[in-house]
């Protein structure tokens, strides 16, 4: 049973209402002795936040999106005893909590939380920090740069479908060189995705179910722009209605992977975007555990 806990909510996202916080609480509550609450105002917060009172608590629940999540994460990676993390949708896309099978409603999301189903689940790095969903070069990192704030702000992940189709339509093929468990890919690419997670801008990926513990990452190379090969990325929902033999994307899975390109390439990971290439990426099996939900979410 748990008995302490606590939610952080990212106080400058526009998607969470204070009625909805107040159900959100009122739900959790009912089954925690105690929960503190606190509110971020800045970036960075949450990470301190997690690092300075993650061991204290049985369970942490984040409220926001795949941003805050992924800056909770890495408050919490790097701690010796964390807590089990639960996750409400409170973002744009919400990448990791569909990942999870949680309900993207907030109230039934809560009460998914109450019933305590958990996984241990594997957590990828990128040049000593962590990730949830992905690492991206090239036409991901180029899109989230690319967003308007106001758009994203009124119509969420429809700004991202905009962005993207802005972006593929410019989209510069680069020069790279990766290394990964089996030999070495290099040449020319638009864009190189590693992924932990399953879902893209809310849309489910064609990985394994069991992409979160297999100890390994989802690569995709994309060589040429143009949208017949996003369109046929993002329709495949599951592994048995893509087969990569006979895709022009490349798929690699690995357990790590080393990346290089001609110059130094800003690189989004989960939606942030703070590294760059050349970049050293692995998995951390079992690295964290999760409350889950027990349904797909598409």
């Amino acid at each position: 049973m748990y008995k302490k806990g606590m939610l952080i909510y990212n106080g400058n996202a526009g998607s969470v209402d204070t009625v909805q916080l107040g159900t959100v609480l009122g739900i959790l509550s009912v089954e925690l002795p105690e929960l503190i609450v606190r509110r971020t105002s800045e970036p960075g917060e949450a990470k301190k936040l997690c690092r300075q009172y993650g061991e204290e608590v049985d369970v942490l629940y984040i409220l926001g999106g795949d941003g805050t999540v992924h800056e909770c994460i890495n408050g919490l990676a790097d701690l010796e005893r964390p807590p089990v993390i639960g996750v409400l949708p409170g973002g744009t896309c919400n990448d990791f909590s569909r990942a999870l099978a949680m309900p993207q409603q907030l109230a039934r999301a809560a009460e998914v939380l109450n019933e305590r189903q958990t996984r241990t689940l594997d957590i990828g790095t990128a040049n000593g920090h962590f990730f949830t969903n992905f690492y991206g070069i090239g036409l991901i990192s180029e899109t989230s740069q690319n967003i308007n704030a106001d758009i994203k702000g009124a119509f969420g992940k429809i700004g991202y479908f905009l962005s993207t189709l802005q972006t593929v339509r410019t989209a510069q093929p680069f020069s790279f060189e990766l290394e990964h468990d089996e030999g070495t890919l290099s040449g020319e690419a638009v864009m190189i995705y590693a992924a932990n997670g399953r879902f893209l801008g809310t849309n489910p990926l064609p990985f394994p179910d069991e992409a979160l513990q297999d100890g390994l990452l989802d690569v995709l190379v994309i060589r040429e722009a143009g949208l017949p090969l996003l369109r046929e990325l993002l329709s495949r929902k599951s592994p048995d209605n893509w087969k990569p033999e006979n895709s022009n994307i490349e798929y690699i899975r690995t357990s790590r992977l080393e990346l290089r390109t001609d110059k130094p390439m800003p690189a989004d990971t989960d939606g942030e975007i703070y590294l760059q290439t050349p970049a050293q990426l692995a998995v951390l099996p079992g690295k964290l555990t999760f409350l889950i939900g027990d349904q797909a979410v598409e």
